[in-house]
């Protein structure tokens, strides 16, 4: 290896370096030594050097402090299966709205920066529509920066999304597309460093994030990690067999932050590494809060431990409640407050999935079927059940058919089969359920 000349003094890059002088990993280090130039600093050996491009650290102190915006995870184009026509679509408008609402929390902070860990699509193959709903919304924010990478969703094959989107010229000159690995300086950030981790297929079995432990930058720079992938050794089981992501890869990289996407809901993984999760919740139970947050993050230099914020950003409040057992008026009167109590001011932007059983007697289950199916319903964006409350009724129930008559007769043999049990009874009960409410809606009419 060719010996670098300090001053009358030969050292070979295979030797250890100076103290200060880029000792993290010397093959990384290009030393220039300069005399009465800018930036010279005299180190304990008498030596007047500049170093340029390593990675290594100095004790130089910071003045500025460097503000982004940290999300990940739109899936802008998801479909959501238990949702009518109505709800879809709504879900759908607010997965491309709440760019709007990252926007304008950048400007609000002063955040020049947003950075995206991926999957801003849902599918490879968008239509038309959706491919240039984001972009024009990112558009719409000239003063900000947006810095996308792929995830697996949206990962940078040759006929993928990105290439559809550059072949187009269809990404605007505010959104940076990174498709390879390696160093970016961030414009307009004194000595900030982007270190993107790329997805060119869905799945891989290599961390992509390793490269940045050798990658060369300023010294004193601020390094920021950008990946989508699953933290190995975390608690999330065969998920990290896929895109993995070293878990201690911001001490092994030097990074002042690794901004991660592919987890649905916040997840702080250690001072230096957090997950953003979705900006618009997407499912029922995400962890974290389920999403629909955005994080702010501080930097006030490379070694100082990041300022992480959370910020709402979601509309939408998924909320699943769980093991709801129904016996009587009570309980019902007591489910609706639960609901409406998730968002009082606003039940029209929460998502419901309710898990109920129980058994109810005529009368009850007539106010389970006003209160919570019909009225409930229309208070909130979106009722989801499974399972549902069986009916008790017996032969004085019947009575309310009056003595005789062909609904009389029907409802006692329903009652029968009900009685019988299997599958033929369950078909039979909610049968006779549903003539009893229908009775009561004609008020006792015969049909």
């Amino acid at each position: 290896m060719m010996p670098v000349t300090l001053v009358g003094v030969a050292w070979n890059a295979q030797d250890p370096a100076p103290p200060a002088f880029g000792a993290r990993n010397p093959r990384a280090c290009l030393l220039l030594w300069h005399l009465n130039k800018v930036s010279q600093t005299r180190t304990r050996h008498g030596f007047l050097l500049r170093n340029v491009m390593f990675k290594g650290r100095n004790k130089a102190g910071w003045d500025h402090v460097m503000k982004f915006v940290h999300t990940s995870d739109w899936q802008i184009g998801r479909t959501f299966r238990f949702a009518d026509d109505d709800t879809l679509g709504a879900l759908q408008a607010e997965r491309v709205e709440v760019i709007r609402r990252l926007g304008q929390l950048a400007r609000q902070e002063g955040a020049a920066h947003v950075l995206v860990a991926g999957d801003v699509y849902e599918h490879e193959t968008p239509t038309e529509k959706t491919l240039h709903q984001p972009m024009e919304r990112m558009r719409q924010f000239a003063d900000v920066q947006w810095h996308l990478i792929p995830g697996n969703h949206d990962a940078d094959t040759p006929e993928g999304v990105w290439a559809r989107l550059l072949r187009e010229g269809a990404v605007p000159e505010n959104v940076t597309v990174h498709r390879q690995p390696g160093p970016v300086r961030l414009v307009g950030a004194e000595e900030a460093w982007l270190l993107p981790a790329v997805l060119q297929r869905r799945h891989v079995l290599s961390d992509l994030t390793a490269y940045m432990d050798e990658a060369p930058t300023p010294p004193d720079a601020l390094r920021i990690g950008l990946a989508h992938g699953s933290v190995t050794g975390f608690g999330n089981g065969e998920e990290a067999d896929h895109n993995p992501v070293a878990i201690d890869r911001a001490r092994k990289a030097g990074l002042s932050y690794l901004a991660l996407g592919d987890w649905h809901g916040f997840c702080q993984i250690d001072a230096r590494t957090a997950y953003s999760g979705t900006p618009e919740t997407d499912r029922f139970g995400a962890g974290g809060g389920g999403g629909g947050e955005a994080l702010v993050v501080n930097l006030r230099g490379p070694r100082a431990e990041p300022e992480v914020t959370r910020h709402r950003t979601g509309r939408y409040v998924w909320k699943k409640f769980e093991d709801v057992t129904l016996t009587n008026a009570e309980d019902i009167h007591a489910l609706e407050a639960r609901v409406r109590g998730v968002a009082p001011d606003n039940p029209g932007a929460v998502l419901v999935w309710l898990v109920v059983s129980g058994l109810l007697t005529v009368d009850d289950m007539a106010l389970y079927e006003s209160t919570i199916i019909r009225r409930l319903s229309g208070a909130v964006a979106c009722l989801r059940l499974s399972g549902a409350p069986q009916l008790s009724a017996g032969l004085d129930d019947l009575e309310r058919f009056g003595p005789g008559g062909a609904v009389r007769t029907a409802a006692e043999l329903l009652l029968e089969q009900a009685q019988g049990g299997g599958e033929e009874g369950a078909v039979a009960a909610d049968a006779l359920q549903r003539l009893f409410l229908f009775w009561n809606e004609v008020g006792g009419q015969a049909a």
